[in-house]
């Protein structure tokens, strides 16, 4: 991670820790925190509650369905790029990250991001719990 990055991770860190031990939700941080780091809202709403990419991927696990593949850290990085670079992640990965950062999956992209789903993935993603 460049230097700035790692500054950014440490900001949103510092603030996220501040602003939910003061009541704030994790959606009310992420918007937050998008306000001052251009980072996709996956990455974000990461930031938002705290978690590292390593802990991500330890939940995921725990959460994941056994028959489905599971998540490396690299992946989750790619999702967090996404679409500038990386990869789209699928509904169901969306849905379990949401519930690893106590939001909605749809909270998790933008609106740009949402379109470029089919019409039935984007019903799947406006479900709160799957």
């Amino acid at each position: 991670m460049s230097g700035s990055g790692y500054q950014t991770l440490l900001d949103c860190r510092r603030r996220s820790r501040y602003l939910r031990q003061h009541g704030f939700t994790i959606d009310q941080i992420a918007t937050i925190l998008a306000l001052d780091h251009p980072a996709s809202p996956l990455r974000l709403y990461r930031h938002a509650a705290g978690l590292t990419a390593g802990q991500v991927v330890n939940a995921f696990h725990r959460l994941a369905d056994s028959a489905r593949a599971g998540l490396r850290e690299s992946r989750l990085y790619e999702y967090e790029n996404w679409p500038k670079q990386g990869r789209r992640p699928s509904p169901y990965t969306l849905h379990l990250l949401a519930r690893i950062y106590g939001t909605q999956p749809a909270c998790l992209l933008t609106s740009a991001m949402l379109a470029t789903y089919t019409p039935r993935d984007q019903h799947i993603l406006g479900q709160k719990d799957r």
